[in-house]
């Protein structure tokens, strides 16, 4: 009737502010062979990760680097930051979510200090995978996206 269910509908805002990339770009097979699930990229220009979805997070990882996030209409994504991160043990990153807190499209979950680690990591990208199956067209690849920008990506169901 009214399609609130209906994922294709569903908004996925910039996680960041950089250069909007598809998936395949990502220096890391199991990212851009889609192994993991569908995504995007963003390229950052500054080292903030902001909610790109309305939900619940589900999973924050000890080392700091990726955060699990249930969507409010049942899709589940998950933001990791750069390749490779896990090894720096959340060194460089400062977390602003915990697990089970409700976020909005656009809320503050991470801080990370790209000159810190980009020297000690392959990419400093953050990467958002759709890992509940979801396929997304990357609307505007290669174009500058601030925090928060709409249409960016559209969402195909499984």
């Amino acid at each position: 009737m009214f399609n609130i269910f209906n994922k294709n509908k569903f908004e996925i805002v910039s996680p960041g502010k950089g250069i909007l990339k598809s998936i395949t770009d990502v220096k890391d097979e199991v990212f851009s062979s889609k192994a993991l699930g569908d995504g995007f990229i963003v390229e950052p220009t500054a080292g903030e990760v902001y909610s790109p979805v309305d939900g619940i997070v589900e999973a924050t990882f000890p080392t700091k680097h990726a955060i699990g996030i249930k969507c409010s209409n049942g899709m589940e994504i998950l933001v990791h930051i750069g390749v490779d991160t896990v090894k720096l043990n959340g060194e460089g990153f400062e977390l602003f979510a915990s697990n089970n807190q409700k976020i909005k499209a656009g809320q503050l979950l991470l801080k990370y200090n790209i000159e810190e680690i980009k020297s000690k990591v392959p990419a400093v990208d953050i990467i958002v995978i759709f890992s509940s199956g979801e396929e997304c067209e990357i609307k505007k690849a290669g174009q500058a996206v601030n925090i928060g920008e709409k249409d960016i990506v559209e969402i195909k169901s499984k």
